[in-house]
This record gives structure tokens, sequence and C-alpha cells, in this order.
């Protein structure tokens, strides 16, 4: 394919951001956001999908990136949570390959975002390098020998269920003592909440660190402590060059420097070689990953 146009989608649990890029170029057009409506479920989220693309221009390909766990096979959804009910076994290549006629190429978000940091991000240039999102929970994907690395059933790459704390806090997996319960920045923010007494997000939480607060900044390290620990068991399982990470938070200057002594200190001096990086395109990295997915389709 040569100077086709792709329509790029990424489905979240709250938005759906979408847009088109011409191939060969890098900047997405005309890109859009649109409520999910999580809650009307799967059929209802594919409708709205199709109705979304259908304002774009005409394009040649579409790229999905999507929450839930995807089974590369067939681009159907292998497994999703209830955020999004009955979207576990959605056929999303086979219904927007019949509503448009166009071949389709389907990630998971995390899978997508980490195809786009290598190729259009912090992770080009690189063959072996780890991603790693921190939000709500801890979603992560893996790049070795420059290929995305999915497993054996496409979900390789679920770091935030590394069991950190045998028998620690209850996950939403179902599992106790999972890395995001400790590393993410809900159980970041959970913990400034206890201190504070009232719900405070993360861009409030550096502002009290900075007017020198005092608890505030025991806390904030004590958690570079938990990143640190989850990092270090990645990069010894691994062996990577870089890890990437992403999320709105680790744009927070403070952070960085801090996470890359605190690894540092956990491993041999055989791997204080690998770098930290703090993710380069933002929201966009599902749509590019997504683009880069469909323009490499065979």
């Amino acid at each position: 394919m040569s100077g086709g146009i792709i329509a790029v989608v990424d489905i979240g649990g709250t938005n759906i951001k979408y847009g088109f890029l011409p191939e060969g170029t890098s900047a997405i057009q005309s890109m859009r956001e649109a409520p999910t409506n999580a809650q009307l479920g799967g059929t209802a989220l594919i409708a709205n999908v199709q109705a979304l693309l259908r304002t774009l221009p005409p394009f040649d390909r579409i790229g999905v990136s999507t929450c839930g766990q995807v089974n590369r096979a067939d681009g159907s959804i292998r497994y999703a949570t209830d955020n999004v009910p009955g979207y576990t076994g959605t056929p999303v290549r086979a219904l927007l390959g019949e509503a448009f006629g166009v071949p389709v190429a389907v990630e998971n978000d995390v899978n997508a975002a980490a195809l786009g940091e290598a190729h259009f991000g912090a992770g080009r240039g690189c063959q072996n390098f780890l991603c790693l999102t921190y939000g709500t929970g801890i979603g992560g994907a893996a790049i070795i020998n420059g290929a995305l690395y999915t497993g054996c059933h496409g979900a390789a790459g679920e770091f935030g269920h590394i069991i950190t704390h045998a028998g620690g806090r209850a996950c939403t997996c179902g599992g106790a003592g999972c890395y995001e319960a400790y590393a993410s920045t809900s159980a970041l923010t959970r913990g400034a909440e206890a201190i504070t007494g009232r719900p405070i997000d993360g861009r409030e939480l550096f502002q009290l660190l900075k007017k020198g607060d005092a608890k505030i900044a025991a806390l904030i390290d004590s958690w570079v402590e938990e990143i640190s620990t989850g990092l270090a068991g990645l990069v010894y399982s691994f062996d990577p060059e870089r890890i990437v990470l992403g999320g709105g938070i680790m744009r927070e200057p403070y952070l960085l420097p801090r996470l890359q002594k605190a690894l540092s200190s956990r491993l041999m001096p055989s791997y204080h070689g690998v770098m930290l990086t703090t993710a380069q395109l933002g929201n966009t990295a599902g749509l590019m990953g997504a683009y880069w997915a469909a323009a490499h389709l065979a």
C-alpha cells in the first residue's frame, strides 16, 4: 500500500479519540474526541465507532487501539472488564471490516501506545524496551528485538499484576498484592487522601510537595520506592535498554531522577545502563500505534 489514507481510533473507557493520517506522514489530521458511553455495552460502542468513522474523509485502512485484551489472530476482544459490559468476545476487526470494506488492524491500547512510542516517540532507535503507563492501574508492553512481544495468548505485558506484596492489598483483578495496588497513580492519590482527609488529584499533590508538605513528600518518596521495586524485577526479567514511563503524572520533573536513582540502587552494577525516560506522544500514542499497525498489515 502506498499513499493511502488510514483512519485511526483509540477506544478508552471514558473517551474515543479518532482521526486520520495519509500513509507516510506522522501528523494526525482532524483529531477529535467523543464520549465512549461505555455503560451502554460493547455492541453500542462499536456502533458508535462506526458512526464516528463515517464523519471522516474516505479511507483505505483502519487502525484501532482499544481497551481490553485483544485476540490478535482475529481482532476480537479476548477479555474486557465490566467497565464496558459485554465487550468480551466482540469481533471488532470483522465488524469494522464488514462495515467499511477495508483492512482493519486491532491492538490493545497499551500495546498500541508502545508501538507509537517505538516508531514515533521515546522508543525510536531502540530495539529492546519496556513501556509502562501509570494511571488508574498500570498497563505495560514489551518491545523485543524491534517487535511487540504479545505472549502465547496475546496478553503479555500485564505488569500491573505482578505480585510485589504477597497477601497484600486487594486488586481489581481479584488478586492481592499486585504492583498496581501500590505503584499506580490511584494508589498514590489514595494515600494522599488518607493524609489530607479529602479527595486530591496528582496535580494538587505535587503543588503541596512544592509548598514543603513533609507528609506528602514522604508519601511520594515511598511511592517512588514502590515503582522502582517493580521496575527492578522487570529489568532482571527483560534486560531492556530503556523503559518508557507514560501517564500524566510521569511528566512531573520531580520523579524521573529519583526513579532512576531508586532503580539503580536495586540493581546489580551490570544492569545500571538501563535508562528511564518519559513517553513523548502523550494522548496520541495509541492512535500512532494503531496507525503503524494498520500501515503494516500484510
